[in-house]
């Protein structure tokens, strides 16, 4: 991430393997090293759940106390935003919560890469959610999913002008869900580059302007705090988002 040619060279996806059959690529990148570094965490994290039922400590240690704050958090979401019957799609939002989270995280290790930097990748978790909140939608509802963009009660000229706008705004939601959290991610790795860049080139620099260096190193410091924030900030709102989503799905016009 740091003392980089362009700030957004940390954002190539480059092959660390070639393996090319015909016309396919299945070259591992960079960005599958992280992907799997991200799933076998989950996986880890997942197996510290479900290993350790029946045996919690009373003083939890630190891998307990991180699993029961995701647990808590993810469980308080769906309670809050969706009620009781929330309780089934738990699995889903503490999985995807979980990875999201996972991965923002491990960006910011230096010489890492963030996937969620790239809206190929938010893009196809936003849009995995918005397919199976149709599909429930549509189980529960049926038809009557077409009365989500017409509140009860409404005129017809009302109508008119209601439907189609509230018709944009649901098939933008999975648009909005991504860019999100991609250009959230992107600016921040972005700006801390190009301060510590700044940095580095005021070390190299001329003797008078050496000590200076120290105060864009400081502020990048002060940013990686920031960063962590809003990695966790960003997960959070990615899930609160999905349950919002969800609790209309369920409870239309509620």
């Amino acid at each position: 991430m740091f003392f980089i040619s362009s700030p957004l060279e940390q954002f190539q996806i480059l092959p660390i393997i070639g393996i090319n059959l015909g016309i396919f690529d299945f070259s591992i990148t960079n960005a599958s090293i992280i992907l799997a570094i991200g799933l076998f965490s989950f996986i880890f994290v997942l197996y510290s759940l479900l290993s350790a039922q029946g045996n919690f400590y009373v003083a939890p240690n630190r891998i307990q106390y991180i699993v029961e704050v995701i647990y808590n958090v993810v469980y308080g979401l769906l309670n809050d935003n969706v009620g009781p019957v929330g309780k089934s799609f738990f699995p889903y939002v503490f999985t995807l919560f979980t990875f999201i989270l996972i991965s923002n995280i491990i960006g910011l290790v230096p010489y890492s890469f963030t996937v969620t930097s790239h809206l190929i990748v938010t893009f196809a978790l936003a849009l995995m959610t918005f397919i199976g909140i149709n599909l429930i939608c549509i189980r529960e509802h049926g038809i009557n999913i077409l009365s989500l963009f017409l509140p009860p009660g409404s005129s017809m000229v009302l109508a008119l002008l209601l439907v189609p706008i509230e018709l944009v705004s649901y098939i933008f939601r999975p648009i909005s869900l991504s860019v999100r959290l991609f250009a959230n991610m992107m600016a921040g790795h972005t700006l801390l580059a190009v301060l510590a860049g700044f940095g580095w080139a005021m070390v190299n620099g001329s003797a008078l302007i050496a000590p200076l260096h120290i105060f864009p190193v400081f502020v990048v410091f002060v940013l990686v705090f920031l960063e962590t924030a809003v990695a966790i900030i960003q997960a959070y709102v990615f899930a609160i988002l999905t349950c919002v989503y969800l609790k209309d799905a369920l409870h239309p016009h509620h």
